[in-house]
């Protein structure tokens, strides 16, 4: 059963329990005031994003991404202290991590349950290592989360089972949680959407993090325009990927930091995210 945190738990009661079940709960993570303030800012592009165009992305589920540049409520939860604190211990084995992707998944009415996958797979299905996690994800409830409504489904341990498994329904659980509250789990998990058997939409915040020794899902250099990006947290803008990926990964012409692109009297280095 995925357990339950308070949200002034320890970061590291938090990582302990990712480690042996791969995905946890913490509750009331966020204010309802911020999730609606996301919500709101992110309204006409949730309305003008279409349906997914496969099975597995859902036919009647909208995917809309770019939130740091539409939205600067959800740069609030990108960088929220627990999840980052969290995410320095999950994927602390690498030498930085960076921003994986931001999306609302918005699962509509009388949707049928997704295929249970890892997260990880996005990674041209490569077998990481066992016990090497390269994502440290999240999913904050944008509604109430419930088994009716399609609920993310977890097979907790999965994490520290064998690679390209198949698993039936019945053997995940709904991981059910008020709005505000936040899903936390590893990228080698198998989990998937629930079937929606509701009449109202399944609202949840995807907010990702991976190694950045790997390639990001969202583009952050073209979803966040420059002269947006410019304008962000020196914190935000080496999460988003403007920093060094290790020793020699991602550097700028003359082997200079990316950070000075946006900041040209910034200090060189990976920053804080080390």
């Amino acid at each position: 059963m995925v357990r339950h945190f308070a949200a002034d738990a320890s970061p590291t009661d938090i990582a302990e329990t990712l480690a042996q079940d791969g995905a946890v709960v913490v509750d009331n993570a966020a204010s309802a005031e911020q999730i609606d303030a996301v919500l709101n800012e992110m309204e006409p592009y949730i309305e003008a994003t279409p349906g997914g165009a496969d099975d597995f992305a859902g036919r009647n589920t909208k995917r809309t991404g770019a939130l740091i540049a539409r939205s600067p409520t959800a740069r609030e939860l990108v960088m929220d202290p627990l999840v980052r604190a969290v995410t320095d211990q999950v994927l602390g084995h690498a030498t930085n991590y960076q921003l994986h992707l931001t999306q609302i998944i918005s699962i509509g009415p009388d949707s049928p349950a997704q295929s249970i996958h890892r997260d990880q797979w996005a990674f041209d299905f490569f077998s990481f290592p066992q016990g090497y996690e390269v994502q440290c994800n999240t999913i904050w409830a944008g509604t109430d989360f419930t088994e009716a409504n399609g609920a993310t489904r977890v097979v907790v341990g999965s994490n520290r089972r064998e690679d390209k498994l198949k698993f039936a329904f019945e053997e995940t659980e709904p991981v059910e949680m008020t709005k505000g509250s936040v899903l936390i789990y590893t990228g080698s998990v198998y989990h998937g959407g629930g079937p929606n058997t509701t009449d109202e939409t399944r609202v949840g915040i995807n907010i990702t993090y991976n190694v950045a020794w790997l390639r990001q899902e969202e583009n952050q250099y073209l979803s966040v325009p420059f002269d947006v990006a410019a304008t962000l947290d020196k914190d935000l803008q080496r999460l988003m990927g403007y920093a060094r990926g290790a020793y020699a990964l991602g550097y700028i012409d003359d082997v200079r930091d990316p950070i000075c692109v946006l900041n040209p009297d910034a200090e060189a280095g990976l920053g804080s995210f080390t």
